[in-house]
């Protein structure tokens, strides 16, 4: 008679090794290793429910280790998510429902992309964040709507990386009780032991930022994983860190505790000999009944977890009618839609002003129409202007306010604000200076790749900046932004566009959006709302039917462009200045309007944009010319250096006029 409880957490080392050596391809030491955390955890401490992988409730479980992905779908194999004997079998396949790293939305049950070592801790930490304050929110004596745990595991790669260390440092401040990180220790690294570059007592960090530290001496024991993960819960003011020391590649006697065991397949013989040493004997690609029928006794306890709070939140609705009511707001990913004919909300400023400025007013009115809206910036919010006014911050003493201090700490921003647009029920919001998008363009990629719909707030775009110098001014990082995938970046000129760039960004559930917005005034100008939600448009037309030349700007550059079209009219050219704040939005018009706005036939075109001229050339073509930047800029004030580097009117014209010849 089998020894169920070993088999199972075999069950999870030997089809992860299974799936590598089919794939050729993989890392089997990770899932060799953890299987008896990733047992222990999910069968005995994780309130999840296979039946219904969405469950409002369920605790989150982040493999930030995402090369260990073959631990992660053997587990949803074998608790009944979906994945089948066949989806194992294709690992790393294209197509395949089993990706090289975890893949969210394309997987039932991954809660995260995961694959840059470090991110899923800082996904976690907005996961975390996001439950904290949808419980302060919603919760009331006797019904724990909101009452779960977010579970992230990785190793010493993660622990290594700066993200990692950004985001518990603010986790610890937040007291972010729910929170458990559980660390796979196993000194390790693909280049050898850790000792290498890496010695530091990782334990004493974790308890200077604030957490709980429990260390497991023996990661195959069960029951002290269990008791650790116990203890984690148990503390109600700190997040928990858990150590459990662990040997990669576990079972394989050749691989086992060596470098050799991170990043490849076993090879046959020693696959072989791993089920040997584990006492496995199955077929391979083949699951004891029993070890299925133990998974399925586990997974039903989920079930009957969610009845229970089903039953619970019933009673919620009908005794808080007016909490319910403002909870399906917080879920209502068509409440921006109601600003669509709130003239208030489209109204042009009266004055000069700066869009950093104008995105300030329009997320005042905002957190009003969109209860869920939540965020803030790393340490610049005066200056972004991203405070929603008369709310509170988020902390560990008061889990209701909206605002967030994220710190100086761009990257695990980055990576808060899309963990907690994962977890749902929050509409996440972050920001810094434009050219710091640097270092959040990971997270930015993420966020991309996993259609989450944040909103990046980054003010300060261009030499606008002035006297800060070119260390402060953004260049290349428009087209940076415009080359990923679906990202829409939108770079407005007014208060129209600015409010369309926000409109966008909100009523889009699928995509990211970086609202690139100016420190300096912008001059008020003929926009059009229909026109910026079509992310290009024609805001001056020419007087002919062909114009004789098209200048094409964005941002603060539309005023001049207009002002260099009023200056070649004196001379009896008759061009045509197109807006195009957001170039993904206008790709996706229709070739018709397209053609109606940069007819084929028109070749003199200019493209004016205070960043890289990389990227301009679909718009201007062969015979076109950019206005643009070549270096870094400068230190100087904003006027001198627009003089300097050419965006001012008279250069605008002479440049459309030197094409027009």
């Amino acid at each position: 008679m089998i020894n169920v409880e070993n088999t199972s957490v075999n069950a999870i080392r030997i089809l992860a090794a299974e799936m590598i050596q089919k794939a050729k391809s993989g890392h089997p030491g990770l899932p060799m290793g953890c299987a008896p955390i990733a047992y222990e955890l999910w069968g005995r401490h994780m309130s999840h429910n296979p039946k219904n992988p969405k469950w409002l409730n369920r605790d989150r479980f982040i493999l930030s280790g995402g090369h260990g992905s073959a631990m992660l779908y053997s587990l949803l194999h074998l608790f009944g998510y979906g994945l089948t004997m066949d989806d194992l079998k294709n690992f790393r396949q294209l197509d395949s429902l089993t990706p090289g790293h975890p893949e969210y939305g394309h997987t039932v049950g991954v809660e995260a992309t995961t694959g840059p070592l470090g991110a899923g801790m800082g996904m976690a930490v907005g996961m975390a964040i996001a439950e904290a304050h949808l419980a302060e929110k919603f919760n009331k004596p006797g019904y724990p709507v909101y009452d779960h745990y977010t579970f992230a595991l990785g190793g010493d790669g993660c622990m290594m990386e700066g993200i990692s260390s950004e985001a518990f440092s603010l986790a610890g401040t937040l007291g972010l009780s729910k929170l458990i990180v559980i660390y796979d220790s196993n000194n390790i690294s693909i280049e050898g032991d850790t000792d290498a570059a890496f010695t530091e007592d990782v334990q004493k960090r974790m308890e200077a930022f604030g957490f709980q530290t429990i260390d497991v001496a023996d990661g195959t024991d069960l029951a002290a994983i269990g008791r650790a993960i116990e203890e984690a819960k148990a503390d109600k003011e700190r997040p928990s860190f858990i150590t459990v020391h662990t040997q990669i590649g576990y079972g394989c006697p050749a691989k086992q505790g060596k470098a050799s065991a991170h990043g490849e397949p076993l090879g046959e013989e020693n696959l072989q000999a791993a089920k040997d040493n584990l006492g496995w004997t199955s077929e391979p690609f083949t699951v004891p009944e029993e070890v299925y029928a133990d998974y399925a006794a586990k997974a039903a306890k989920g079930q009957e977890a969610e009845d229970k709070w089903n039953a619970m939140f019933s009673e919620w609705k009908a005794k808080f009618p007016a909490a319910a009511a403002l909870h399906d707001k917080f879920y209502d990913q068509d409440a921006i839609k109601a600003v669509m004919e709130d003239e208030s909300f489209w109204a042009p400023a009266e004055k000069p002003t700066a869009s950093r400025a104008l995105s300030g007013n329009i997320i005042n009115k905002l957190k009003d129409i969109v209860p869920s809206l939540m965020g803030g910036s790393a340490d610049l919010a005066p200056s972004n202007k991203t405070e929603m006014k008369d709310e509170d911050f988020f902390s560990k003493e008061n889990r209701n306010g909206r605002n967030m201090h994220f710190g100086v700490r761009e990257l695990a921003m980055g990576a808060i604000g899309n963990g907690m647009a994962l977890h749902g029920g929050v509409t996440a919001y972050v920001a810094t200076f434009f050219v710091f998008s640097d270092y959040i363009k990971p997270m930015m990629r993420l966020a991309a790749l996993m259609k989450l719909p944040v909103t990046y707030v980054l003010t300060h775009d261009s030499i606008g900046v002035g006297e800060d110098g070119p260390t402060h001014e953004p260049i290349e990082q428009l087209a940076m932004l415009r080359a990923m995938p679906n990202m829409q970046v939108f770079r407005p000129a007014d208060a129209v566009e600015t409010a369309a760039g926000w409109y966008t960004a909100l009523a889009d559930t699928e995509s990211p959006t970086a609202l690139v917005l100016t420190r300096q005034n912008l001059d008020v100008i003929p926009s059009s709302k229909e026109g910026a939600l079509k992310g290009g448009y024609v805001i001056a037309d020419a007087a002919k039917d062909v114009p004789d030349g098209i200048i094409i700007a964005t941002g603060s550059e539309v005023g001049i462009s207009l002002a260099a079209k009023e200056i070649l009219a004196q001379e009896g050219k008759d061009v045509r200045v197109v807006s195009m704040p957001c170039m993904e939005l206008f790709e996706q018009q229709s070739d018709e309007y397209k053609e109606q706005v940069l007819p084929k036939a028109v070749r003199a075109r200019v493209a004016v944009e205070a960043g890289s001229d990389f990227g301009w050339g679909k718009y201007i073509g062969l015979d076109g010319a950019a206005v643009c930047m070549k270096g870094f800029g400068a230190s100087a004030p904003a006027a001198a250096l627009f003089k300097k580097f050419g965006f001012t009117k008279e250069n605008v014209a002479e440049t459309m006029r030197s094409l027009l010849k």
